[in-house]
Formats: C-alpha cells, sequence, structure tokens
C-alpha cells in the first residue's frame, strides 16, 4: 500500500494560484502561527511567493497575526491586567489552560554568553499560570520551577499552563515552556486567590 505524505503530494503536483491560495487560508486557519518558512517548504514554493500570497489575501504576517489573537485573549484575563502578561497571550480557557509565546532579545540576554536571563522565563510562566486562574485577584504563594535548558537570544518560548486542580482559594497550576518542541523549562506553581 502506497501511503503519500503532504510533502509528496506537494512535489508531485503543483497547485494552481487559486488552488495553492485557497489552501494557505485553510493551513493559517488550522494554524495562525505558521511561518513563511514553514508555509513555503509547505507549499514548496519561494519565501516571494508566499508573501504575495498573503498580501492578495490580505492575511497579515505573523507578528501581526500573533497579536490580533493575543487582544482577542487579554480582555478575557481577571487576575492581572493583559498588559502585564509577559509574552503574547494567544489561547485562554480560564480555569482551564493557556498558551502565551515570548519572542526572546538581546536585551534579554547576557551579554557574555548571549543567554537569556532566567527571570524572563520565569516572569513568562508565571504571568501565564496568574491569567489562567479564574480569580480577580491572586498570588504565588509557591512555585517548585527547574530550568532544563540554556535558552539563547532569538528563540521563541512557547509556554502552555494547565489547570491541575482547585482546593478552597488554592489553585494548582503547572506551565511548560518550549523552544522548537524541546522542553526548556517547568514550574509547578500553587496561586491563592485574596
Amino acid at each position: 500500500m502506497l501511503v503519500l505524505t503532504w510533502g509528496d503530494f506537494m512535489s508531485s503536483k503543483r497547485l494552481s494560484k487559486r488552488e495553492r491560495q485557497n489552501e494557505l487560508k485553510e493551513k493559517l486557519r488550522e494554524d495562525p502561527f505558521l511561518t513563511d518558512e514553514e508555509l513555503m517548504e509547505l507549499f514548496n514554493v519561494s519565501i516571494q511567493t508566499i508573501r504575495l500570497d498573503r498580501l492578495e489575501l490580505g492575511i497579515p504576517e505573523l507578528r501581526e497575526r500573533i497579536k490580533n489573537v493575543a487582544e482577542l485573549n487579554y480582555s478575557k484575563v481577571r487576575s492581572i491586567k493583559g498588559t502585564e502578561i509577559v509574552g503574547e497571550l494567544v489561547d485562554l480557557n480560564l480555569g482551564s489552560n493557556g498558551i502565551s509565546i515570548l519572542e526572546t532579545n538581546n536585551n534579554m540576554a547576557f551579554k557574555k554568553t548571549n543567554v537569556i536571563r532566567g527571570h524572563h522565563i520565569f516572569a513568562q510562566a508565571e504571568s501565564l499560570a496568574m491569567a489562567v486562574i479564574d480569580e480577580e485577584v491572586a498570588l504565588t504563594g509557591v512555585a517548585n520551577i527547574k530550568y532544563k535548558n540554556p535558552v539563547k537570544a532569538g528563540d521563541k518560548l512557547i509556554a502552555k499552563a494547565q489547570m491541575i486542580r482547585k482546593r478552597g482559594n488554592k489553585y494548582f497550576v503547572h506551565v511548560f515552556t518550549y523552544v522548537k518542541q524541546e522542553q526548556i523549562f517547568r514550574g509547578k506553581f500553587i496561586l491563592v486567590s485574596i
């Protein structure tokens, strides 16, 4: 039995411009965080072709797509102000889970090593944990954290939070942070509502 992957399909058959643009819209509807480089590989076309297709379709670049999704989620947050969240809040289900993305840069890194300072990684995780709980006011009571691998300036941090349980006024939230699907940080927080 012959099984073709999407890549095999794309390389064996060139899509017309209209078909490619329709597929592009569908792929970005499924995953709005695909980069132009990932789309270029997916469709087996040049980066300029992807950018022109996006322009014709009125689809903003990745940074603008992330910002648009984040703005919708900031209004849901109750425990802290949206502007206090470190990173872009791209998904939020109050009382359940959330995802944020933090684009790192040289200002966040030690000059000598180009390694991101830990407090930036922690701040992203803590603020995401705070955003996930459905309370007006909360504080971090306990944080059990582990840095697993160093992060270099320019890496994109994707933090995923999951509320594990609630006991009285205490919320137990786990946050895992990844760079390119490799876990670089984990935090177990107990947040206390007051």
